[in-house]
């Protein structure tokens, strides 16, 4: 995923810059940074770690001017390492070309190999240097030019902010994979992953970058220089189901409204008889309450969670997933012994996070459990930007759903129909990308091809 972020014409750039990556946490804790410019110099912090664990008031000072960029990392494409942490920063020119990018290339491999044959010598194992790479090699001075002649050459999922110079630049991909809009506080423009980081620094929010836009922000004024066309758009209907702040608006909509008329559905489409419902903290709460209103069932907190442990969907590992969900969410025996209850799910991925929460759900007495989730079996990789590469690591790619029920350790397992998914959304069905629950594909590395993108960009 990640979270991108930018601000100009503010003196307080930097400031604000570290504020909106604190709102856009979830979207990536494995490291953050922040680069700013002051018409001069350009400078840059950076560090593995939380926000408030990279950033203190010592190196918020040091990042003086009136533009800055940052970004959460959370890896896909590309390993864990701190030659990885965002933004990509080089001078060409003489002038900064600062890149901050959410989402994923389908043609990394094919751009990878062409640039290496011209002499590209890469310092990452990110498809985001790609971009600086395209840009580099524009020989013409017209920045418009420049931009939509190297973003034309990429395929697949991008959310970006750019410094190119005295510019601040947003762009999106022309399907609109990932979420990106515009705010405005005073005379400054900020540019975000998600609403909820301009709510946090008191930004007025202006509109999304539409699909294919290309956004020049300097001290002109904010101007929309081209639009990239695609016949069909894609949104990540994943947004909705988990990974955007409930409080945020993306694709025009609310999160919060959307995952609970999910769970609205879903109590139509599979009632159960119980004695209470919960949800799993956080991220099944908000359709369990759709879920909660519609079946008219007793609601319990079966779980609390500690909220000094970050998500576990997106660790870099394993085994560090596997300590988490230990550590995040402790059962109440006392609610729980000898009831028959059902769980509120938002989705199960790989399952071994939802077979670990069971078996302490048995542990502390309850009788039967019964889990619904709030989407459809995920069962295809994603190449956007959403960490399940493969579909030997989807649980319900190899499994019948009685047979997921069977692994995880429930009495019974329903997921929310596609269908039921599609009737929830706030656009046309056609709007959005469902391949992880289809395999509907509208754009992907070519046959042969995936496995040396994850060979070559993972060594």
């Amino acid at each position: 995923m990640c979270g991108v972020f930018g601000v100009f014409g503010h003196k307080e750039a930097a400031n604000l810059t570290y504020l909106g990556l604190y709102a856009l946490q979830h979207r990536g804790e494995e490291s953050v940074g922040i680069a700013s410019f002051n018409g001069k110099q350009l400078s840059y912090q950076k560090g593995v770690g939380l926000v408030s664990d990279v950033f203190d008031t010592a190196r918020l000072k040091k990042l003086k001017g009136y533009c800055a960029v940052g970004h959460n990392r959370y890896s896909t494409t590309g390993s864990s390492v701190a030659e990885n942490i965002q933004p990509i920063m080089v001078n060409h020119r003489k002038a900064p070309v600062v890149v901050a990018h959410n989402g994923n290339f389908t043609n990394t491999y094919e751009l990878h190999r062409a640039l290496e044959k011209e002499g590209a010598i890469f310092h990452t194992t990110m498809d985001s240097e790609l971009i600086i790479h395209l840009l580099a090699r524009e020989k013409s001075d017209d920045l418009k030019e420049k931009l939509i002649r190297a973003l034309s050459q990429i395929k697949g999922a991008y959310s970006l902010v750019m410094m190119l110079g005295d510019n601040l630049i947003a762009a999106r991909d022309p399907r609109g994979y990932r979420p990106l809009c515009i705010g405005k506080l005073h005379n400054a423009y900020v540019v975000s992953s998600e609403t909820c980081a301009l709510d946090l620094i008191g930004a007025r929010y202006v509109r999304d970058v539409a699909p294919g836009e290309i956004i020049k922000i300097n001290s002109q004024g904010l101007q929309s220089i081209h639009t990239l066309q695609s016949s069909q758009h894609a949104y990540c209907i994943f947004e909705y189901i988990y990974f955007s702040r409930p409080d945020s608006n993306i694709f025009g909509h609310n999160v919060y409204q959307v995952r609970k008329d999910l769970g609205r559905n879903l109590a139509r489409e599979f009632p159960v008889q119980c004695d209470f419902a919960m949800p799993i903290p956080d991220s099944g709460n908000y359709a369990a309450v759709g879920f909660i209103q519609e079946a008219e069932l007793p609601f319990e907190w079966g779980m609390i969670r500690n909220h000094y442990v970050g998500r576990t969907f997106i660790q870099p590992s394993q085994i560090t997933r596997d300590f988490r969900v230990k550590v995040k969410l402790n059962p109440i025996s006392d609610v729980l012994k000898d009831k028959n209850i059902v769980i509120i799910e938002d989705s199960i991925v790989r399952g071994t996070t939802s077979k670990i929460r069971v078996k302490t759900l048995r542990e502390a007495g309850a009788k039967q459990i019964h889990m619904r989730v709030s989407c459809p079996p995920i069962r295809y990789p994603c190449f956007y930007g959403i960490d399940f590469p493969t579909k030997k690591e989807l649980v319900a790619s190899s499994k019948t759903v009685e047979e997921v029920g069977r692994f995880i350790g429930l009495d019974s397992l329903c997921y929310l129909s596609l269908e039921g998914m599609l009737a929830t959304m706030p656009h046309k069905p056609c709007e959005f990308c469902t391949a992880c629950f289809t395999g509907n594909y509208l754009e992907k590395p070519k046959k042969g091809v995936k496995k040396n993108i994850l060979e070559l960009l993972r060594r």
